[in-house]
């Protein structure tokens, strides 16, 4: 009988893994691991195409990171900015980002976080419309089964 040895599905500390920053001045940035520098910090850069999503590089700690699902591939250890730049380019991770499930909640939360009290009460009164139609629905449906 043999044994299969499969790799599990954990998102991975490593090199080319796409991060984005918790806290500090780019909260809420993405960037990329560039160098491990020991077990609680990292080497990150994040050459947004948004020169206002941008992150220089220097040394994060891991506890401040939020791994993401996406990898550049064959990104080297220590590279240098602009191979940086290119590989991220190349793997279209501002297009991946904005696509994903993730960047559309955390868009959402931002949304909602800005109504004012007047935009907040229109949200509380379509909720209740809708709640109602599909009240009415279902109890149409009821009735005819």
């Amino acid at each position: 009988m043999a044994a299969t040895i499969s790799a599990s599905n954990w998102k991975n500390v490593e090199v080319g893994r796409v991060v984005l920053l918790q806290e500090g001045p780019y909260a809420g940035r993405l960037a990329t691991i560039v160098e491990i520098i020991d077990h609680k910090r990292a080497l990150i850069d994040g050459p947004s195409s948004d020169a206002s999503l941008a992150v220089p590089r220097q040394p994060f700690s891991f506890s401040n990171l939020l791994l993401s699902a996406f990898v550049i591939d064959k990104l080297p250890r220590g590279a240098r900015a602009g191979a940086v730049k290119a590989a991220w380019e190349k793997a279209g991770i501002d297009a991946k980002w904005k696509e994903s499930n993730w960047a559309k909640k955390r868009v959402q939360q931002q949304r909602r976080k800005a109504l004012t009290d007047f935009e907040r009460f229109k949200v509380m009164r379509l909720k209740k419309q809708r709640r109602f139609e599909q009240g009415k629905a279902l109890a149409k449906v009821k009735a005819s089964a």
